[in-house]
């Protein structure tokens, strides 16, 4: 008779980025389950000595102190967190916020996707209900409505919405695709990550939570960040589109996005010399003309659409740690 041994239980790891904490760090960490087997509280050189007050004043034996030697933004002090959770052997990592903004409560909910093999990466949504929207500041609602189509942009995750949303959990499998040393250690952090993912076909799911704001301070400058931000996310989809529809694979889709930009670009720039021929000489231009121009700007941007579509439906639907 042969005996099914009873499987090994999921640890899961709570990685905990620090930098001024000080006020709220105690109570979050008193809130975590036990569900939850290894902290991990990355002190990121912080000025207040944030690890050295949860040394002092923390007695939970699942916690476990990094200070960074220089401070290394909020993703730097994350994936030193994950490299720590990997190396000691935790399934699942969780990356949680030491602001009180995020309910250590709802670590199962999050983790509950990946352990049932229908995600790699999950991440808090708080759009789900418009009472939970509601108590968003405008700005901040606003700013997550844009940031939110660029990322579907530039990531390919289609699916998925609030992308600044630090409340994630990581199944090691999928962590150990990734390039750590590449990825954007700022607050540009959970965007890159999401880019990273789709390029080793990760699945990525949404996790309902509420929006709770405090009186925490934000060392996010929305003034810092537009630029950088916008320049990243440029870059990552132009990366993504190449490595999926040119690098990896070439298709019909390759040619309807190829073929769509050079027709629009072909036709804008026809009717801009016939425009400026006509404005020149005083001369309409003829219905011809004007044809010649919209023609390929009609077909290409028909070509673009149709691309769109297969881009949309592009998005991974199996998690990497069910495949091996």
């Amino acid at each position: 008779m042969v005996r099914i041994g009873k499987p090994p239980a999921t640890v899961i790891a709570v990685v905990l980025p620090c930098y001024r904490e000080t006020r709220h760090i105690l109570d979050v960490l008193a809130a975590i389950g036990n569900e939850v087997s290894r902290i991990y509280v990355v002190d990121d050189a912080c000025p207040d000595n944030t690890g050295e007050h949860v040394r002092a004043n923390c007695k939970d034996k699942r916690v476990e102190i990094l200070v960074q030697p220089q401070n290394s933004g909020v993703g730097g002090a994350t994936m030193a967190g994950y490299k720590k959770a990997l190396a000691d052997g935790s399934d699942i990592i969780v990356k949680l916020d030491g602001d009180g903004q995020m309910d250590p409560a709802l670590i199962p909910d999050l983790v509950a996707p990946i352990i049932d093999g229908r995600a790699d990466y999950t991440k808090g949504n708080r759009f789900y209900t418009l009472d939970r929207i509601s108590q968003m500041p405008k700005m901040r609602i606003i700013g997550n409505l844009a940031l939110s189509f660029i990322t579907k942009v530039s990531s390919g995750y289609w699916n998925i919405f609030d992308p600044t949303n630090g409340f994630t959990a990581l199944h090691a499998e999928a962590a150990r695709h990734l390039p750590f040393d590449k990825i954007s250690t700022g607050f540009f952090f959970e965007s890159d990550m999401l880019f990273r993912l789709y390029i080793e076909r990760a699945r990525v799911v949404d996790v309902p939570m509420p929006a709770n704001y405090g009186k925490e301070d934000s060392s996010l400058s929305i003034r810092k960040i537009l630029i950088e931000f916008a320049i990243s996310h440029c870059v990552n989809a132009s990366k993504r589109i190449f490595y999926t529809y040119f690098l990896r694979d070439f298709g019909v889709p390759s040619i309807e996005l190829a073929l769509g930009n050079a027709l629009i670009i072909l036709g804008g720039g026809y009717g801009i010399c016939g425009w400026l021929e006509s404005s020149k000489t005083g001369i309409p231009a003829t219905a011809g003309t004007v044809l010649l121009a919209a023609l390929p700007i009609i077909i290409g941007s028909q070509l673009l659409i149709s691309f769109i579509d297969h881009d949309v439906r592009n998005v991974p639907d199996r998690a990497l740690h069910r495949k091996s």
